[in-house]
């Protein structure tokens, strides 16, 4: 349940194949979501046009992967208390080491997503 302006309304939940994704807030100048990543699993490769987005590890461990190309990319494991901001155009994937939560934060542009690989033959272009 999310505290909203002293009403009280359930948070929407989205069903990942990699675990899930809880949405806090979202309006017209950020979104808030908590997710939740089940051990060996990872997102999408993937990038932004426009979204901005800040992550924020509060439990278990991630490694994210980052670069320019698909063919240079640099991991780093995360651990509880530790972030990384993406621009747009940044490639990235998130994989959990172990069962993970981690926060984020970004700029409102949820359909932004260019999927680049996907280990679960989802769309590549503009798909939630």
């Amino acid at each position: 349940m999310v505290y909203i302006n002293r009403l009280i309304f359930p948070m929407e939940s989205i069903q990942k194949p990699w675990g899930k994704e809880d949405i806090i807030e979202i309006n017209e100048r950020y979104m808030f979501k908590r997710l939740t990543m089940h051990k060996g699993h990872r997102c999408s490769l993937q990038y932004h046009n426009f979204k901005h987005e800040t992550i924020y590890v509060l439990a278990g461990k991630l490694n994210i992967y980052t670069g320019s190309s698909k063919d240079k990319l640099i991991c780093k494991t995360f651990h509880p208390n530790e972030s990384i901001s993406l621009k747009p155009g940044m490639i990235h994937r998130m994989e959990a080491v172990e069962d993970s939560i981690y926060l984020e934060a970004s700029t409102p542009e949820m359909n932004d997503v260019i999927r680049l690989t996907d280990d679960y033959d989802r769309i590549k272009e503009n798909e939630l």
